[in-house]
């Protein structure tokens, strides 16, 4: 959180705001842009890819690097080169990444709609996107051995959750 935002995400240039409602994604600084981040850790899941029709579809199996009990990557910074396949959401990337899940923050804002009342930056609260039971914790298993990912494939990442919680401002 930066010296222009208090732990509302309220920014200085428009106190009645935060500054996801008045700021585009592309204006956003580094702080902002992270603080997005609900730490659902959905995108560390593994994904298929059905080859012929280009469906995905998402996996319990969460990639090596992903505490799956804090939802935290054990190397952030490190990540994309522990990782192959890791991608790093940027501002010039999101409108090409069809995988985030519905209830991403980056996803919700770029699509012009709000944000989940579980969300940390609604909440004040980083426990909430897990007490809403939104994030892989308790859900998603660790990474290794033999595991056959097809035999992993779970619908519950894509649950868009606008049934069971409500959007707020």
């Amino acid at each position: 959180m930066t010296d222009k935002e208090n732990r509302a995400g309220r920014s200085e240039c428009n106190d009645d705001q935060p500054f996801w409602q008045v700021k585009s994604l592309q204006d956003m600084n580094l702080d902002e842009w992270d603080a997005l981040c609900d730490g659902c850790a959905k995108c560390c899941l593994h994904k298929l890819e059905d080859e012929d029709t280009g469906e995905l579809a998402f996996t319990s199996v969460a990639c090596s690097q992903l505490d799956i009990a804090s939802c935290r990557c054990r190397n952030y910074a490190e990540r994309t080169f522990l990782v192959d396949d890791c991608v790093e959401l940027t501002k010039e990337n999101l409108s090409h990444l069809k995988w985030l899940p519905p209830t991403c923050a980056y996803r919700l804002i770029y699509g012009g709609k709000l944000l989940f009342n579980w969300h940390p930056l609604m909440s004040g609260d980083p426990e909430s996107v897990h007490q809403a039971g939104v994030s892989v914790r308790g859900k998603a298993v660790e990474e290794g051995g033999d595991q056959d990912l097809e035999d992993h494939i779970v619908k519950w990442p894509e649950q868009d959750y606008e049934e069971d919680f409500e959007e707020a401002g």
